[in-house]
């Protein structure tokens, strides 16, 4: 069974930088056609997805927040990490790390396995 388990601050202060790793057990991220993504969840609102890293490395990232947004991957770790820049409150959010079998980024069912996720506020 794949596991998936973030870590990182759970406060950031206004413009600095939101850095989430997730270690990913029992997977591989190299496995062909797999996508390994950050979605998140403010508080009242609905699922955002944040963007992902493909098994090829490719990086896919969600329009609005593309400009401020980079994920990495340390393959022997077996990690991804999520930077996203210039934080305002509306970062604020619980984070969490997915992996899917398709690049139908909105369809959240298409997400095999979830973290538990972790709450992230932007506060000074």
């Amino acid at each position: 069974q794949v596991q998936l388990q973030e870590s990182g601050p759970g406060l950031v202060k206004p413009s600095q930088t939101l850095s989430l790793t997730c270690t990913v057990s029992n997977g591989d991220f190299t496995t062909i056609y797999y996508y390994w993504s950050w979605i998140r969840q403010p508080p009242g609102k609905g699922l955002e997805w944040i963007g992902a890293i493909a098994y090829n490395g490719f990086t896919y990232y969600s329009p609005s927040l593309k400009n401020r947004t980079s994920i990495s991957r340390d393959t022997f770790k077996n990690q991804f990490t999520l930077h996203l820049r210039s934080v305002t409150p509306e970062d604020t959010a619980v984070y969490y790390c997915t992996r899917s079998y398709a690049t139908n980024w909105y369809t959240w069912e298409e997400y095999d396995y979830w973290s538990q996720g972790t709450q992230v506020t932007v506060s000074s």
